[in-house]
């Protein structure tokens, strides 16, 4: 049985992990170069945060962060439905990631304020991160909160947010397959 802490941790992680991996869909295909950037590095921050809370949880299980992250089967995972969705349409990644952080953002205030030392402090220090995330999507936010295909965007994933972290989206066996590809290529190598 996994203890709430393992469970806390694995729900950060997996969402970090797979929203990271969906923003970095976005490199080389954003509306500006600026954004190409931002997107990029807003990504490998969120897979730096997962992996931060992998190395705690699989401290205590007896594993690995890589272990963790890709070794597991899909219906393992605790992401939420909202990040698995690969949303190639500009106004709709928008709306996730303003969505994801407004959630997230109550997520890791909740942790900081954990009594568990070792969690609070990796909260405090992911958060510190998440304030530039939460800047850059509340700024496209305001920038697009008038246009239709926005707030059409927001209807649309608004649902995903509460939706089931047991059970996964179709779109999630797909990243699953593409994301743990190479560790399943040769099982057992060490990369």
């Amino acid at each position: 049985m996994m203890s709430e802490r393992v469970h806390q941790l694995l729900e950060l992680a997996d969402d970090e992990l797979v929203i990271g991996w969906r923003d970095s869909e976005w490199t080389g295909i954003a509306p500006t170069l600026e954004e190409d950037v931002a997107f990029s590095s807003i990504a490998q921050n969120e897979i730096g945060h997962a992996r931060a809370a992998y190395e705690i949880a699989a401290a205590e299980l007896g594993t690995t962060a890589d272990e963790l992250a890709f070794n597991r089967q899909p219906s393992e995972y605790r992401c939420a439905p909202l990040v698995e969705l690969r949303l190639l349409d500009w106004a709709h990644a928008i709306a996730r990631r303003y969505l994801y952080e407004q959630a997230d953002r109550i997520r890791i205030q909740a942790l900081m304020s954990s009594d568990d030392s070792e969690i609070a402090g990796l909260a405090t220090k992911i958060d510190r991160e998440e304030t530039y995330h939460r800047m850059h999507a509340e700024l496209w936010a305001d920038r697009l909160r008038d246009e239709p295909r926005f707030k059409q965007a927001i209807d649309d994933l608004r649902p995903y947010l509460d939706g089931n972290r047991e059970s996964r989206t179709a779109e999630f066996a797909e990243l699953w397959d593409e994301m743990t590809s190479v560790r399943r290529s040769i099982p057992g190598a060490e990369w």
